[in-house]
């Protein structure tokens, strides 16, 4: 810790830095799991102003993925499921694995517009993918339920 305390511009942070860096992962894990339960929930729900099953289905077929019941099913299921599961941070590296796939997919979707999230580009879906690629890496973490558990994937 001294080398790097000694690398800060501003060294008496580093006690602050260093008493909150046990929360950074569990964070930013539960944070991506509460941005991903509503996504899930305008899919399969049709909350948030979301299309719901059925607008969905008819919108996964409209753009070739077909059966768009399927797609539905799986997308909501990450989003919601995953989402539950990162906030809770159980089966952690199970949840990550399937939002690194399905933004896979979000990625070769919303390529096709560009970068910028703005023009409906794939800047979010790029960052949601390397945050699941990290949980996958990492797993769970302090403070989640695979650590209660002493078990992970």
């Amino acid at each position: 810790m001294a080398a790097s305390a000694n690398r800060l511009y501003i060294p008496a942070l580093a006690p602050l830095y260093k008493s909150f860096e046990p929360y950074a992962l569990p964070l930013l894990r539960i944070a991506m799991g509460l941005v991903l339960i509503p996504h899930g929930c305008q899919k399969l729900f049709g909350w948030f102003h979301g299309l719901g099953f059925d607008g969905f289905n008819q919108l996964f077929d409209k753009l070739g993925y077909h059966p768009g019941i399927a797609y539905t099913l799986i997308a909501g299921t990450v989003e919601l499921g995953g989402g539950i599961c990162l906030v809770l941070g159980l089966f952690t590296r199970v949840a990550s694995l399937f939002l690194v796939i399905f933004m896979i997919f979000g990625i070769q979707f919303t390529s096709q517009k560009g970068f910028f999230w703005t023009q409906g580009g794939a800047e979010y879906s790029v960052l949601i993918l390397v945050v699941g690629l990290v949980f996958l890496i990492r797993g769970g973490g302090l403070y989640s339920l695979d650590e209660r558990m002493s078990r992970e994937f």
